[in-house]
């Protein structure tokens, strides 16, 4: 992967200073199929995975763990479960054999998916937008 300060140097050199694409491949050590995709591109495309990351080991009991966090939701907070009690449960109740940290993984995903986020983006007027404890003056 290139760093963007070369994507942007090609990009600079072929489209502002007018230089061939050839040209660009000779003086910034590329392939021409490289400095082609930098044109191509105004900003590096990144990675994205075609098929979702299969679960050998977990994939049956995510039925188990939903249940258990949506029990969570209406539990008072000293009672809901951690990632971790929630893998010795699935160890012992459900004899899965698999690591902690898949578990972990899976656990902290699908909290953040039932959590909505909001940040308001207008400022009354004589508020401060800054949340630092500065003085007023």
């Amino acid at each position: 992967m290139f760093a963007v300060e070369v994507y942007a140097a090609v990009r600079h050199f072929v489209f502002i200073e007018g230089n061939s694409r050839r040209e660009a491949a000779r003086v910034f050590g590329l392939s021409r199929g490289t400095v082609s995709k930098m044109c191509r591109f105004s900003l590096p495309p990144g990675y994205t995975r075609t098929k979702p990351v299969k679960k050998p080991k977990l994939g049956a009991l995510l039925p188990v763990i939903d249940a258990i966090l949506e029990a969570d939701r209406t539990a008072p907070s000293k009672q809901r479960h951690s990632a971790k009690r929630i893998f010795e449960r699935l160890r012992d109740e459900h004899g899965y054999a698999g690591g902690v940290t898949v578990v972990r993984d899976y656990v902290r995903v699908a909290r953040a998916k039932g959590q909505e986020t909001f940040m308001p983006l207008a400022h009354p007027p004589g508020t401060r937008r800054s949340t630092s404890a500065r003085p007023l003056a």
